[in-house]
């Protein structure tokens, strides 16, 4: 229970508090035993009412303890939220990236939510109450009780304090669950962009926002916490009161002769009071048996995530990337899709990525950026491997397009900014201009205002794929990696495509793009051509490509026919020395089948 150890003292003053309220629960006996003991025999009527307006102060001191130790126990409640809420929801935006991460889900959070609202209930209490259960039953058997009474009056009084409690809770109810479905939402976008959110460190902005969306449900819940045992402390309080009102009421009546009672009333009492930490641990005993699996589930994610560390900062990438032998796969998968990739992309250079569908394009574009971390092999940025880069630092170096772009509910200049909360207005028009999509977005009801819905809801998959592009762009990164960026653009795109990639290069950026589609190629200078989730080839465009002339000087409608004077200026073979820091060349076929298959899609 290291967790709790922050709340020792708290868990020591809900101890006292316990105490208090348990020795205190002796009143309503106390007061029987002195009615029958001083007042019958006195028949005095004063004695009586002295007695009733001690009972009552002492009874009021005993529910105002009641419902400290309740609130008591929900700032413990949310002290471990507040503690636990901040490393659990970066440990869930990882979730998806990790083994096992698709079925663990949001479990963590919904655990952290279980032991908050078990120890905002009645239950800890309870638990509490259980050790004073024996110093009950002595005093009952030294009674020898065995008879209790219930009055309507107390029952009618009961009633109405639960429906009472019921009517007030509705509201904060309501607004507590809205408030943690907006939660929740935050959490979904994040997982289901959980690629973009690695590669561009955006986990700390998503987690800050999420932070303030759980503030307010941590607000909302703690105030239906405060009501719910405040309620529930006068109804316990009342339940007690009455049956000290219900024995004074039948003392006055036995000091008239109409009744006759007993020590038996007195040890009624205590059973009562002895019996209630049984009957409200049973009845949340389902809430404990989850808070406990829920609270054992989270100190091992806790511990498997290990501690936070800050790594120092380095200097901005400026020279390069490198990939020395990285193979990858998918997180908990048995298979590698990228085995000893091998390369280097010095500042100003664009590199296209060639395969077929499984080569493994994708995959190394994701080790690269480190949404899959390298199960052998380091990726480079300037030298220093990309885990000596804090991930919310490394993240504003590199700009990344994923397949699934990915867009996340909120404005269109959120998403873009990707969520810092200091933006720069005029870096997100910039970023949007460099991309093409400024004009796009000024159109939009809203403009940049526009409020996106979850998966960026309410855009075409191009306007879509033009806003990640601009995301990417965001803050002019370094390194710029996009996977099949044309996938859903029109001819407009493309072109505005081919001016981002020329305006990353101009400024000495890098860019890797994984496309199919010939117009991309054509601002390309380097091709990394994958197969079986090896490089096959890599190294000037032209030359792994086998083409005798450039591929810019080929129209674009005549880029799918140009076999035959390709094949004859090459001689019907490409060059195959290979080029300098790079793997050898494809063979003429090869380059013209991946120019047709990137014609045909």
């Amino acid at each position: 229970m290291a967790a709790l150890k922050p709340f020792r003292s708290a868990l020591v003053g809900v101890a006292f508090a316990t105490a208090l309220i348990n020795v205190l629960a002796l009143t309503g006996s106390l007061f029987m035993m002195e009615v029958y003991d001083r007042v019958l025999p006195s028949r005095s009527l004063p004695t009586l009412v002295g007695l009733l307006a001690i009972a009552g102060v002492l009874f009021a001191f005993q529910g105002l303890l009641d419902l400290l130790r309740g609130r008591m126990l929900a700032r413990i409640g949310a002290g471990v939220d507040e503690i636990h809420a901040s490393r659990l929801i970066r440990s869930v935006l990882r979730l998806p990236l990790a083994p096992g991460g698709d079925q663990v889900g949001e479990q963590p959070l919904r655990d952290l939510d279980q032991v908050r609202s078990f120890l905002s209930g009645a239950g800890p209490a309870a638990l509490f109450d259980l050790p004073w259960i024996p110093f009950y039953l002595a005093i009952c058997f030294a009674f020898h009780p065995m008879i209790g009474g219930t009055a309507l009056a107390g029952a009618l009084v009961l009633v109405a304090v639960t429906a009472l409690t019921e009517w007030r809770v509705r509201g904060p109810g309501r607004q507590a669950a809205a408030e943690a479905d907006h939660r929740d939402r935050i959490v979904r976008d994040g997982c289901r962009a959980a690629e973009a959110v690695a590669a561009l460190g955006m986990a700390d902005a998503v987690a800050d926002r999420w932070a303030t969306a759980n503030g307010r449900t941590r607000a909302a819940q703690q105030r239906t916490a405060d009501v719910v045992s405040g309620f529930g402390a006068l109804a316990r309080a009342v339940r007690v009161a009455l049956q000290a009102l219900v024995l004074a009421v039948g003392a006055a009546l036995a000091i008239r002769g109409e009744v006759t009672g007993g020590a038996i009333i007195a040890s009624s009492i205590l059973t009562a009071r002895a019996l209630a930490p049984v009957d409200t641990a049973i009845a949340h005993w389902r809430g404990f048996a989850a808070a406990r699996a829920g609270w054992r589930r989270l100190g091992l994610a806790l511990r498997a995530k290990g501690p936070d560390r800050a790594p120092m900062a380095l200097p901005p990438p400026c020279r390069s990337i490198t990939a020395e032998a990285v193979t990858a796969g998918p997180p908990g998968a048995d298979r590698l899709t990228v085995m000893d990739a091998t390369f280097r992309l010095e500042a100003g250079q664009v590199a296209a990525v060639l395969g077929p569908s499984g080569s493994g394009k994708s995959s190394l574009l994701r080790a690269l950026v480190g949404v899959w971390p390298a199960a052998a092999g380091t990726v480079r940025l300037d030298g220093a491997a990309l885990d000596q880069w804090a991930p919310a630092a490394r993240g504003r170096h590199v700009g990344y397009l994923p397949q699934d772009v990915a867009l996340m509910a909120g404005t269109v200049a959120e998403n873009i900014a990707r969520f810092d909360p200091d933006a720069d207005p005029d870096a997100v028009v910039k970023a949007a201009a460099a991309a093409g999509a400024h004009d796009l977005i000024v159109r939009l009801p809203d403009g940049y205002d526009t409020r996106l819905g979850d998966g960026g809801s309410g855009l075409s998959a191009g306007q879509r794929q033009r806003i990640g592009l601009a995301r990417a762009l965001y803050r002019d990164p370094f390194l710029v990696v996009l996977d099949e960026p044309n996938a859903n653009l029109d001819p407009a795109g493309e072109q505005a495509l081919a001016a981002a990639i020329a305006g990353v290069k101009a400024r000495a950026g890098i860019v890797l793009v994984a496309a199919h589609r010939p117009e991309v190629l054509a601002t390309v200078d380097l091709v990394l051509v994958m197969g079986a989730g090896r490089i096959q080839a890599f190294g000037p465009r032209d030359q792994v490509l086998g083409l005798a002339r450039p591929l810019a000087g080929v129209p674009a409608e005549a880029r799918g026919t140009a076999a035959k004077p390709a094949e004859a200026a090459a001689g019907g073979a490409a060059d195959r020395s290979a080029p300098a820091g790079g793997i050898g060349p494809a063979t003429t076929e090869t380059g013209l089948f991946y120019l047709r298959m990137a014609r045909d899609g």
